[in-house]
């Protein structure tokens, strides 16, 4: 079976084709970091206008990398939440016309859950059942996986997520868009140990997550601290706080679960920092991490494509669905534990 994935839910656009023989035959994707930089974060109509602009060229590189001809192609996924809505629009209305075109199934995938099983596109990958720590955008959870559509949520943000503090730290801190990246990258230079910062919930005795208080900190750091010396002890504080939580919070859901496999999903999962903590944490408790390959920890064609043909092929796709996108979609919602 071979499907052809859409992604759109933000500021990438991304299509892959993904064979349930042959694996990941291709997948392209177009950032929109440069379009949105000068506004300091991403604009929703011009996010929009670009995927519609992207659409068809990625579609013709996809399946020229994959040797392929739309009528080659069995099923379309394309993501219909969660996301901006206009950015949904497009690509779930351009995978809609294109398989009724072709005269083949179309099914709508939750984001999440493509990065939640986008490890399993590696070689080195985890088996079911296992704990996943999803840091994408603007939800940082944490969920036991027990199977393809069989999610329990372990854990959740409270207010801001890892991905948002992030990106509200560096902007206090005057650094470029995309902040995240560019943050981590003035944590390297600078000594974690000059100021202590908050770690939010730490010992709150639950799973759940609180990164405003951590964002607050930094903002009267900065108030005390104006030079241009301390910026980079600053974010290697905030980025040290940060690992602190979701490290000590992912190992006490594996505890939890009685699990010793950690599925680590999202751009916040790219953080250098952040894998060295988890991978030395989990292997004190006998486990091991899975992350995704790099190019496939930001948003992408693969992650959907693969979610679409496992959905195929577990039988959880109802061919009487009809269009429609979700700009908020709660993932544990998509089937019963």
């Amino acid at each position: 079976m071979r499907v052809l994935g859409i992604e759109s839910s933000c500021d990438e656009t991304g299509l892959a084709i993904f064979d349930t023989e042959n694996g990941l035959l291709s997948h392209a994707v177009h950032s929109q970091i440069a379009l949105h930089a000068e506004y300091g974060g991403v604009v929703p109509e011009l996010a929009s206008r670009d995927h519609i602009r992207y659409m068809i060229p990625l579609m013709r590189q996809v399946l020229a990398d994959a040797g392929t001809t739309l009528a080659q192609l069995d099923a379309i996924a394309c993501t219909s939440g969660p996301g901006l809505a206009g950015a949904l629009l497009v690509g779930t209305a351009f995978g809609h016309a294109l398989a009724a075109s072709l005269d083949i199934p179309v099914l709508g995938v939750h984001h999440l859950e493509g990065h939640l099983l986008s490890p399993l596109l590696s070689a080195d990958r985890p088996t079911f059942p296992f704990v996943a720590l999803l840091v994408s955008g603007g939800h940082t959870q944490l969920m036991a996986v027990r199977g393809t559509g069989r999610y329990e949520l372990l854990g959740d943000t409270l207010d801001d997520a890892a991905g948002e503090a992030f990106d509200k730290t560096a902007q206090l801190l005057g650094l470029p868009y995309p902040g995240g990246a560019a943050l981590s990258s003035l944590a390297e230079q600078g000594n974690p140990s000059r100021f202590g910062l908050p770690r939010p919930l730490l010992h709150s005795g639950d799973l759940d997550f609180s990164f405003s208080g951590l964002k607050t900190a930094v903002l009267n750091l900065l108030r005390k601290h104006p030079d241009e010396a301390s910026r980079a002890d600053i974010a290697a504080a905030f980025q040290a706080a940060m690992c602190d939580v979701l490290t000590a919070k992912s190992l006490a859901a594996l505890k939890q679960q009685a699990s010793q496999q950690l599925v680590v999903a999202g751009g916040v999962g790219a953080n250098r920092q952040l894998r060295q903590a988890l991978t030395a944490g989990v292997a004190k408790l006998g486990g091991k991490v899975f992350y995704p390959e790099l190019q496939f920890c930001t948003d992408n064609g693969a992650m959907i494509a693969y979610a679409g043909a496992m959905r195929l092929q577990h039988g959880m796709h109802d061919p009487t669905d009809v269009f429609t996108v979700r700009p908020r979609w709660d993932l544990a919602s998509l089937a019963p534990v």
